[in-house]
């Protein structure tokens, strides 16, 4: 394709930095897209360099991820400062370096990603690569692959796909007609069986108490509805609620709760019927400290794919706080608050939208 062709300067300048007596660490804030992205990059280092591992900053609990990883047969280090000492070399995927404190210090020479860059974070690195017209970087990996003749195996494959399905949200977010053809390509060599198992590994048993508590506390205002979970083991768990709940007729915006490390944490979902940028910053925008995604991810570890849950969606989906992700903010639900009149389950205190 033309996308494809495109790309021969490009590869041809990342072939240079190859040498077969250099050690590579490929580091990534594990998501399904930068996992992806990793096992292709790693795959394209093959027989090119000396050893290549992947290195991960975060810890991962999401269900889907797990399932993932465990089918694919992914294997991943957790990045420590012993593990840096026996690499020379450095690659970055889905992601740049001032994305995460975790990347400070290490020389990377490699970073491809589909994140806009920032002009104050200007990236510096032999090879440099950003598209933030791709719905995914595995969308670019791909077309790599694609450019060296390389025939992803059925694991690589399924798990380009699933980095793209992720990143796009099925072609409902961010996806281009170049991430549906690179789709289409993998679907050939992939494994459609393995990827359902994936996709279908959203929940872990122990979530399932807090399907109950959403239940239980859920109540009607206006044209949505609004849920508090009490303290949650992960925020995850109130993503995952909130997906759920998009999905009940009639809903057309859904707020969850919870308490997170004595920090509030509100997620809202929608169908874009309601603003919820300008909703959740005229209710709450005068409690606590609120952070960009950039600053939360720091603050509870949270991935740039765990991000993109809100980050990415379409307009009035998933926006808290002058549209950033998810706004933390201490407060513990004093009666005189816009909070509380947001919060409670007595209709006449409520604030109906």
């Amino acid at each position: 394709m033309s996308s494809t062709r495109k790309l021969s300067s490009r590869l041809t300048q990342l072939l240079e930095l190859f040498n077969r007596n250099d050690d590579w660490l490929i580091v990534i804030n594990a998501d399904p897209d930068a996992m992806a992205s990793a096992m292709a990059l790693k795959r394209i280092m093959s027989h090119r360099t000396g050893k290549v591992t992947i290195a991960r900053i975060n810890e991962i609990s999401r269900p889907d991820n797990l399932a993932m990883i465990r089918n694919l047969r992914i294997t991943m280090l957790p990045l420590t400062d012993k593990l840096k000492d026996l690499y020379s070399h450095f690659a970055m995927v889905d992601s740049q370096p001032h994305h995460n404190p975790a990347f400070a210090g290490i020389p990377f020479s490699i970073v491809i990603d589909h994140h806009p860059a920032v002009p104050e974070h200007p990236v510096d690195a032999a090879y440099v690569d950003i598209r933030p017209q791709y719905g995914a970087v595995s969308t670019l990996l791909t077309e790599y692959l694609r450019a060296y003749h390389i025939r992803p195996g059925i694991r690589l494959a399924t798990a380009l796909q699933y980095g793209i399905r992720t990143d796009t949200a099925t072609f409902t977010r961010t996806g281009t007609e170049i991430d549906l053809r690179a789709y289409q390509y993998l679907a050939a060599h992939g494994d459609t069986a393995l990827l359902t198992r994936i996709t279908r590994s959203e929940y872990l048993p122990e979530w399932l108490k807090y399907f109950a508590r959403a239940f239980s506390s859920m109540h009607q205002c206006g044209s949505g509805a609004y849920c508090y979970l009490d303290t949650v083991e992960n925020p995850d768990i109130l993503v995952v609620v909130a997906d759920f709940f998009t999905h009940v007729h009639s809903i057309k915006w859904v707020g969850v709760c919870g308490v997170y490390n004595d920090t509030v944490v509100v997620i809202f979902r929608g169908d874009g019927h309601v603003d919820l940028g300008e909703f959740a910053a005229s209710r709450l925008g005068t409690l606590g400290n609120a952070g960009g995604h950039r600053a939360l991810a720091q603050k509870l570890n949270i991935s740039p794919h765990q991000l993109s849950y809100v980050t990415h969606s379409g307009e009035g989906e998933g926006l808290l706080f002058y549209g950033s992700t998810i706004l933390p903010f201490v407060d513990r639900f004093p009666k005189d608050t816009e909070l509380y009149r947001l919060l409670t389950t007595k209709l006449s205190e409520s604030k109906n939208i």
